[in-house]
């Protein structure tokens, strides 16, 4: 019997590596700034270093960045200022404070506007970089619970046209008594017209609440979804007269006929 030459091993594969979260550095001390950002990147971080808040708001309105490590004190204006403008814009970044302000009423002021830590100068790397990880942990445990950025499947069943939506199981009940799944994005859009009647809803405004600020989604492709929704109620014979498409603007969802839109 003639031994068969066995098969050549096959080198491993290499593990998929982790992508590896981008730390926005808001720091107007240079030197301080490329030391945190060298620090961060030898723990696997990657960094963006900027040293005035309109630089770093420029980029966060056309970026996403998992953390922010965020000075009080900047040339132009404040932290806290900038905080406030990522607000109004619905920008949300975990944010750490990273300052020289020992002051305790600034350390409540950051934590009650949303701040998730806040960490005097001087200050150790190890301890800074074990902050950094408990942060993204607690960003990302937040999002767990999501089915889009603003339903999440805690939310409460709740009835659009006389049709009983049900978050938690993705599914939609008929006044005849059929029951549908539905896909996330229509879950997202009927929770934000039911959110938000009597008033005439931007295509823009519907996007970044469903996908997302950042989302690279195109109009058309938005209104695809809603006629996906449309066509699901008609089905069952659901009457759409108070969701209306506003031609050249959006949508607006108006049951109790309180818009003065096309009035």
């Amino acid at each position: 019997m003639t031994d068969r030459p066995l098969p050549p091993l096959q080198p491993p594969r290499p593990a998929r590596s982790e992508p590896k979260p981008l730390i926005l550095v808001v720091e107007d001390e240079e030197e301080l700034a490329k030391l945190i950002a060298q620090h961060l990147e030898d723990a696997g971080m990657q960094t963006q270093v900027y040293n005035r808040c309109a630089h770093a708001a420029r980029f966060l309105k056309r970026n996403f960045a998992n953390l922010m490590l965020l000075d009080l004190t900047l040339p132009d204006q404040s932290g806290f200022a900038l905080l406030e403008e990522l607000k109004r814009e619905d920008i949300t970044v975990p944010t750490i404070f990273l300052t020289g302000n020992t002051l305790e009423v600034n350390k409540v002021k950051a934590l009650d506007m949303g701040g998730d830590d806040y960490i005097t100068k001087p200050f150790g790397y190890p301890e800074l970089i074990a902050r950094i990880h408990a942060v993204l942990r607690r960003a990302e445990s937040r999002t767990d619970f999501n089915i889009t950025k603003n339903v999440r499947v805690l939310d409460e069943p709740f009835t659009f046209l006389g049709v009983k939506v049900t978050p938690v199981r993705l599914e939609v009940e008929f006044p005849d008594g059929a029951i549908e799944l539905i896909g996330r994005k229509e879950l997202g859009i009927l929770t934000y017209l039911n959110n938000n009647q009597g008033v005439v809803i931007t295509r823009k405004a519907l996007i970044h609440s469903v996908w997302g600020l950042h989302a690279d989604v195109r109009s058309r492709s938005l209104d695809q979804y809603v006629v996906k929704v449309r066509d699901l109620l008609k089905k069952h014979g659901v009457e759409l007269t108070a969701f209306r498409t506003v031609h050249g603007v959006g949508y607006i969802f108006d049951p109790q006929g309180i818009s003065q839109e096309d009035k």
